[in-house]
């Protein structure tokens, strides 16, 4: 097939996946609206995406960075002090 075929395919897919996920997107109010007057809720949260739990993870580093490095200080200076004779705390 031609290059430019080839190339007139893919973005034409592609358009296609844009327009389901607009489409959707789009369509979820009203979706929500008439599930809730039919009393067909959704039961329970859809499952974050794993974009949405590395965002989560990437958000508690910071603190569990500085408790870990605490830590660490913590123990060494209990080690130098063993070291130098003196009681550790």
């Amino acid at each position: 097939m031609n290059r430019h075929f080839e190339d007139a395919w893919y973005y034409l897919r592609r358009a296609g996946e844009h327009l389901v996920v607009g489409l959707r997107e789009e369509a979820e109010p009203v979706e929500r609206r008439v599930r809730k007057a039919l009393g067909r809720e959704r039961e329970a949260e859809p499952e974050p995406t794993g974009r949405e739990r590395i965002e989560s993870e990437l958000r508690t580093v910071p603190r569990r960075a500085g408790r870990g490095g605490k830590k660490a200080i913590r123990k060494a200076q209990g080690r130098i002090q063993r070291y130098r004779g003196g009681a550790s705390e």
